[in-house]
């Protein structure tokens, strides 16, 4: 590849981490201030899972609405006009009096974070091809162990500093400037336009749900989020009412866990594309079983327990995510590119939605305010890790 070109390519991937960064960061910050809401406002872990899962459900539907239109348009003008809402948007949370204001604005953030997630996968498969994709998604998804080593920490150490509305005034802040760096930095991508807009709207979708390539990696990315998140909107209050940590310890656990894949995604990355997408993505689920199975049994320990354990989850249950997300972006034709990742990011909010929810019926707490049942979801994790690998194998990826 010509310097200029490597050059322009890696300024594009910088500024989609920096956008994935910040809408990661906002959705996973809510989860560890879950024991500071539960305090403040007294609510129960079901209704900090429906906090959590009105951001997921607002995205689902946002992106079903925009998969209809969003081929027709250029890629950069989508996302800026897109992030500057959910920039806007996560100042709303910041000003939240209540629990029902803040479960409104996460509302509205959610659809505005949803339709940027998928315009960031749509945007990396446009512009580099299959053979350095799974290069292109280490680089773009090192924005969750970055969210969990620099942003989470920072945003909970703000929140312990002053109060919980400090890191939504962060992130708008960050957000602000990464939409400059965009506005400048980002190149048009149009090429696909003229063929999406000979569709009609209603055809566009049809044409992505009609190929059955495509329902395989769907049905892929709904089975892995649904284990995922059976499991991670609990973990920070299972931490603290069980394993014994106090929510100052909090922060040491996204800061070595995130510290630890900010190396491993962009390894697994490079490794999915030496030996293959698929055989990466079974090695590293098949090892996620262990900490998931680690997290949802851990007894009251000390703190370095707690950090290893999370250390062992983040690698590789949020590692898995590299070499899957790119077979799934691969899965799809280009025309039907931005169609394709706006469903299929809603069914990663509907997926994580459906799951937290289910999570927050299942686990109970105790009169002590321990938390029970959360083994379970455990185990439900797992059964999903296993089909996914069975779906897996079954996708095609289109050059």
């Amino acid at each position: 590849m010509p310097p200029d070109a490597a050059l322009r390519e890696r300024s594009v991937l910088l500024i989609l981490l920096g956008v994935q960064f910040t809408h990661l960061m906002d959705f996973m910050v809510l989860m560890p201030l879950g024991p500071q809401f539960m305090r403040i406002w007294d609510i129960s872990p079901a209704q900090f899972a429906i906090l959590v899962s009105a951001y997921t459900l607002s995205a689902a539907v946002a992106s079903v609405l925009c998969g209809f239109y969003v081929d027709r348009f250029d890629r950069r003008r989508a996302l800026l006009l897109i992030y500057g809402g959910f920039a806007a948007s996560t100042l709303l949370c910041a000003a939240a009096p209540d629990f029902g204001w803040l479960l409104a604005a996460r509302t509205v953030t959610g659809a505005f974070g949803g339709i940027a997630g998928a315009a960031v996968y749509s945007i990396v498969g446009d512009v580099v091809p299959d053979a350095r994709r799974g290069t292109a998604m280490g680089i773009v998804m090192t924005a969750f162990p970055i969210s969990a080593v620099a942003g989470v920490p920072l945003g909970l150490t703000l929140a312990n500093i002053f109060d919980w509305r400090a890191p939504f005034v962060f992130l708008a802040a960050v957000s602000l400037a990464v939409l400059v760096l965009a506005t400048w930095l980002l190149p048009r991508m149009d090429a696909h336009v003229a063929q999406a807009r000979s569709r009609h709207p209603m055809r566009q979708a049809i044409a992505v749900f009609s190929d059955a390539n495509h329902l395989r990696a769907l049905t892929l990315t709904a089975v892995m989020i649904f284990g995922g998140f059976s499991v991670i909107p609990f973990i920070a209050p299972y931490m603290v009412a069980n394993v014994g940590l106090a929510e100052t310890d909090l922060p040491l656990l996204y800061l070595f866990g995130g510290a630890a894949t900010v190396y491993t995604s962009r390894l697994w990355g490079r490794m999915s594309d030496r030996h293959g997408k698929y055989r990466m993505f079974t090695i590293i689920s098949s090892i996620s079983v262990v900490p998931l199975l680690l997290t949802t049994n851990l007894p009251a320990a000390p703190v370095w327990v707690a950090i290893g354990t999370m250390v062992l989850f983040m690698v590789f249950v949020s590692g898995r995510f590299v070499p899957a997300m790119a077979i799934v972006t691969g899965a799809s034709q280009p025309a039907l590119r931005g169609a394709f990742m706006s469903f299929n990011s809603a069914i990663q909010q509907l997926g994580s939605s459906a799951a937290s929810l289910s999570s927050g019926f299942i686990i109970g707490h105790t009169a002590s305010g321990q938390l029970t049942g959360y083994w379970i979801s455990g185990l439900i994790a797992v059964g999903c890790t296993f089909t996914a690998i069975w779906l897996a194998r079954n996708i095609r990826i289109i050059n």
